[in-house]
């Protein structure tokens, strides 16, 4: 087999693996794009962050208030992940915005307008045994956003005022996207769709 690939030339070789990088990169553009055009729409309301986590670069970091959910019918329930996969049923409130009604370990069937997101525990309950907490902290991918030099400052003062929020796409799957931030009610940043 050694003797297989000494005989391919160098510049062959080469070739592929940028080929196959630029695959790779092309498959994870289409990916998000799918969820952008596909996903269903959720508004989401934005929590303030500790100070010690400001922007780092040229991204805001998010947190949100399905950030810490209540495990419900999974506390106490072992887990047999570190970080286990969970399901938060989200439903719009009496403001439009989304919030967590209940958490699952496995998808289940919802109807519109609710929508189920997919997100990991950022930590387990028990020191032998991992368990799923009273209160649980959930990480969906969406709690970075980066933006144009200079305009973190901004927008991490609207988010510690509680004046920021984001409109996620979510597929069925739960796979989720910031589609558009909201500053006041008013896009200030859009993801293209193209």
């Amino acid at each position: 087999m050694a003797r297989f690939w000494q005989r391919i030339p160098k510049a062959v070789l080469f070739g592929v693996a940028v080929l196959v990088q630029c695959v790779l990169l092309v498959l994870m553009v289409a990916d998000r794009m799918q969820i952008l055009r596909e996903g269903t729409e959720v508004t989401l309301q934005t929590q303030p962050v500790d100070p010690r986590d400001f922007l780092r670069g040229d991204y805001v970091v998010l947190r949100y208030d399905i950030s810490q959910v209540p495990a419900g019918a999974l506390a106490g329930k072992p887990t047999d992940a570190r970080n286990p996969v969970v399901f938060v049923r989200l439903a719009p409130n009496a403001d439009g915005l989304y919030a967590a009604v209940s958490v699952h370990a496995e998808p289940l069937p919802v109807t519109a307008p609710e929508v189920l997101i997919r997100g990991r525990v950022s930590s387990s309950c028990g020191s032998t045994v991992r368990t799923f907490c009273d209160r649980l902290t959930v990480k969906y991918g969406l709690e970075s956003y980066f933006v144009p030099e200079g305009e973190g400052g901004k927008l991490e003062q609207a988010r510690n005022q509680q004046k920021l929020r984001i409109v996620a796409a979510v597929l069925p799957s739960g796979r989720a996207a910031i589609k558009r931030l909201l500053l006041d009610g008013v896009p200030v940043y859009e993801e293209p769709l193209d």
